[in-house]
C-alpha cells in the first residue's frame, strides 16, 4: 500500500506552503495563514472524490471509526456487528465506545458475509461495520439491504480500500458513514491520519464537534469561545497532514492505482498457471484498487507449503492465518480479555462477571478461508521485484504439485 512511494515535489510544495505561514493548527489564526486551510481543502476535495456531501479529516483511521461510532450514538451495551478478518482497530473502537463487538463470518470476498449477517442481528444491534479488506469491496449493496430491512445504520471501514468502487460509486459512500485510514503504509498516506465521510448533515455536525472537544465551530465567535453541545475529544488532523493529503489525492487515480493494477496483472498471470490456485472473489473487478493480490490454496497444508516455498525464494507473501493484526484466532488480547482496567472492563462488568467473552473456534468458515489465503502486497514501483516474485511462484508451484 504505497502512498509513501510517490512522495515527491508536489508534497514538498504543499508542506512548505504551510511552514512558510507557521500555522500548523487546522482552525483559527486567520490573518497569519492568509487564507490557506489545507485540512479544509483536503476535506472538500476528498468529499468530491467520493461523491458525498461531507468529509471530516481526523488524526487516524482508528480515530475515524471512533468518531463515526460516537456520531451515531453507539453506547455501552449496544452490539455492533463486524467481521473476524479485519485490523484490530475495527473492534477496538467498538469496545472503546462501551459497545460489544459481534463477529460474523466472511465469505470468499474476504469481507463480511451478508448471508451470515442476518442471523447475528438482535434487538441490541445498533450498527453494522463491514470492512472492505485488502483493497477490494464487500458485497456492500447486500449488506446495506440487510441493514435497511432491520433499520440499522452501516459504517463502512474503508481503511484498506481508498479509491475502490462498486459499480462506479466510491466505497465508503454506501452506508450512513464511511471511514478511511491514511497511515504510513496506506495507498494514500499523510503519515498518520484518516477521514470520515457522510451525506447526513446532522451526523457530520456531531462528528465534527465530537472530534474537537465538543466545540460547535460557530464562525461568528473567535476560536476557543465557542459553545459545546456535548463532550468530545481531540482527534483533529493538522495542516501538515492536510497538505500531504492534497498532493497524494491528485496522484491516486493518475499514478498510484493504474500502476498497482498493471503490477497486479503481471503477478496474477504467473499465479494463474498453477491449477491448484483460485482467486479471491471481486464483486466488481473494475473497482478493485489492486492494493493486494489475494488467492486461495485448496488446503491449509498446501497454503503453508506454498508460503514457505515463496519465503525461501525471498518473495514471501502474507499468510493471514498466522497474522496477529488481522485474524480473529490470533487476537490473544481479545480472546483472553486483556485490559488495563482493574475491573477488566470492557470484558467484565463491575462485579467481575462476564460481559463479552470470545471463544477461539467461533468462526469456522472464516478459519477455513483464512487458513488457505495468501496475499502479495502490490506497490507502484515493482519492476525489480516482479521477476523475482514470478520465479518464486514457479518454484512454489512445483512444491505443491508433489
Amino acid at each position: 500500500m504505497p502512498g509513501y512511494e510517490v512522495i515527491g515535489e508536489e508534497e514538498k510544495k504543499e508542506v512548505l506552503e504551510v511552514l512558510s505561514r507557521k500555522v500548523l493548527f487546522r482552525y483559527g489564526f486567520d490573518d497569519q495563514r492568509q487564507g490557506v486551510f489545507k485540512v479544509k481543502s483536503f476535506e472538500k476535495q476528498f468529499a468530491d472524490y467520493c461523491g458525498v456531501k461531507h468529509a471530516l479529516a481526523v488524526s487516524s483511521g482508528t480515530a475515524a471509526l471512533r468518531v463515526a461510532l460516537a456520531a451515531l450514538g453507539i453506547s455501552p451495551g449496544d452490539e455492533v456487528i463486524t467481521q473476524g478478518f479485519t485490523f484490530v482497530a475495527t473492534w477496538e473502537t467498538i469496545l472503546d465506545a462501551g459497545a460489544i463487538p459481534v463477529f460474523a463470518e466472511i465469505d470468499d470476498t474476504l469481507c463480511l458475509d451478508p448471508d451470515d449477517l442476518a442471523g447475528r442481528i438482535t434487538p441490541r444491534t445498533k450498527a453494522i461495520l463491514p470492512v472492505h479488506m485488502c483493497g477490494s469491496m464487500a458485497r456492500i449493496e447486500e449488506i446495506v439491504s440487510v441493514a435497511m430491512k432491520n433499520h440499522i445504520p452501516v459504517i463502512e471501514d474503508t481503511a484498506q480500500s481508498c479509491g475502490g468502487q462498486w459499480k462506479g460509486k466510491a466505497l465508503g459512500a454506501f452506508g450512513k458513514m464511511g471511514t478511511f485510514s491514511f497511515d504510513s503504509v496506506k495507498t494514500l498516506t499523510t503519515g498518520e491520519g484518516g477521514m470520515v465521510i457522510t451525506n447526513d448533515e446532522d451526523l457530520y455536525t456531531r462528528a465534527s464537534e465530537y472530534h474537537d472537544h465538543g466545540h460547535d465551530h460557530n464562525p461568528s465567535v473567535p476560536r476557543g469561545l465557542e459553545k459545546r453541545h456535548f463532550i468530545g475529544v481531540n482527534y483533529r488532523m493538522m495542516e501538515l497532514q492536510g497538505a500531504l493529503g492534497l498532493a497524494q489525492l491528485k496522484k491516486l487515480d493518475t499514478l498510484i492505482l493504474p500502476r498497482q493494477r498493471e503490477n497486479k496483472a503481471r503477478i496474477r498471470e504467473a499465479l494463474s498457471r498453477i491449477d491448484q490456485i483460485s482467486f479471491r472473489d471481486l464483486p466488481d473487478p473494475a473497482g478493485d484498487t489492486a492494493t493486494f493480490l489475494t488467492f486461495f490454496l485448496p488446503t491449509r497444508d498446501k497454503a503453508g507449503a506454498f508460503h514457505k516455498a515463496l519465503t525461501q525464494e525471498g518473495a514471501g507473501a502474507i499468510y493471514w492465518y498466522e497474522n496477529t493484526w488481522h485474524y480473529y484466532e490470533q487476537w490473544e488480547h481479545l480472546l483472553e480479555g486483556k485490559s488495563l482496567t482493574t475491573t477488566c472492563h470492557p470484558f467484565r462488568d463491575e462485579g467481575g462477571g462476564p460481559r463479552c467473552l470470545y471463544g477461539r473456534d467461533a468462526l469456522p468458515k472464516t478459519a477455513d478461508l483464512v487458513s488457505r489465503t495468501l496475499s502479495f502486497a502490490v506497490n507502484v514501483y515493482m519492476d525489480d521485484q516482479i521477476p523475482k516474485i514470478v520465479k518464486a511462484i514457479e518454484k512454489a508451484g512445483t512444491v505443491i504439485r508433489h
